[in-house]
């Protein structure tokens, strides 16, 4: 049996959450849901590599919480200087949060990830704009074939020295499109993607549109400039899948996978990130099986605060099933 691997780049942050009903809940967050996510698809298919930054205090912890799952190689979680992301995020609702950071990765850089050449899927998903620099999405890309998936949280993401995590444009965007093969993010994320020329500085304000008429021509100008498909979540509404499909842009909707229940919004995104990574394996250009994929897992991940929350392939076909048909 073909066994694949999956190597996923991103911080392991301490987090602090404070939900909106008052709930108090610590965790290990970020690449944990996005790769144990994979790990649990895989099953004894192939191997998770989860490369990461930790604090001293923190790596006993957090390799004592991926020992479960056999298939997840953590020899590339180190501590040696002593630095690792620490969060704190207290929600306003279910979805909008307020988030202070008090402790800093440091990057990922190409000597991390070296060995892991041979992966099929580089999944990305880092939290602010410089744990995964652009330096090693260019290593990665010149030195491997793996397909690399790329979450626009980390550009458009930002802190300042009070700590405060702010969203900010991701002016240089053109320099990184080249070396992602799909390019990932939410709606808010896409507005700082997809900037003017020059501003009136009356128009300088807070996002507040939920429209989404820009999309096309985003998803025009990053498909023209090397990337293969864009998809941006839409939170209830499912994801924007864009791809050229015969010379021309697709566009296609694929709804969200429905919940009863919503006990933990907390790394929606990243699940959703290793299920665009789990379905890009097999199908490496089935951009909307993927997200299907991303879909479900980001759908399971609100269902608890462990990551028994997490199937194997054959559970979570049959919700992907029970959702989109056969």
């Amino acid at each position: 049996m073909l066994k694949y691997n999956v190597a996923v780049l991103g911080p392991i942050p301490r987090d602090h959450i404070t939900t909106h009903h008052g709930e108090v809940i610590e965790k290990y967050g970020c690449a944990t849901h996005t790769a144990i996510g994979i790990s649990k698809l895989l099953g004894d298919k192939g191997s998770v590599h989860l490369v990461s930054h930790v604090r001293k205090r923190d790596e006993d912890a957090v390799k004592q919480l991926l020992a479960p799952y056999s298939n997840l190689n953590v020899d590339h979680i180190t501590s040696d200087a002593d630095q690792g992301d620490v969060i704190k995020l207290r929600f306003v609702d279910q979805n909008k949060r307020l988030e202070k950071q008090t402790g800093f990765m440091n990057p990922i850089i190409p000597e991390d990830v070296k060995d892991l050449m041979h992966c099929e899927v580089f999944v990305c998903v880092p939290i602010t704009d410089y744990e995964v620099p652009l330096e090693t999405l260019k290593y990665i890309k010149e030195n491997s074939n793996g397909k690399i998936i790329f979450d626009a949280h980390g550009p458009t993401n930002t802190l300042t020295i009070t700590g405060d995590r702010l969203i900010r444009f991701w002016v240089d965007r053109d320099q990184w499109l080249p070396y992602i093969d799909v390019l990932k993010m939410n709606l808010e994320e896409s507005m700082c993607c997809w900037f003017e020329k020059e501003y009136n500085v009356e128009d300088l304000t807070e996002f507040e549109t939920h429209s989404t008429d820009h999309l096309p021509k985003l998803a025009e100008h990053v498909l023209d400039r090397g990337v293969e498909s864009l998809i941006v979540t839409l939170d209830a509404e499912g994801g924007a899948v864009f791809f050229k499909e015969d010379g021309k842009i697709r566009h296609e909707m694929v709804k969200s996978v429905k919940v009863e229940h919503v006990i933990d919004t907390t790394g929606c995104g990243d699940s959703f990130a290793g299920g665009l990574g789990f379905g890009l394996l097999e199908e490496p250009t089935n951009y909307i099986r993927a997200a299907k994929y991303a879909n479900a897992l980001g759908a399971l991940r609100t269902q608890g605060r462990t990551f028994e929350v997490f199937k194997t392939q054959e559970e979570t076909d049959a919700l992907i099933i029970e959702n989109y048909g056969e």
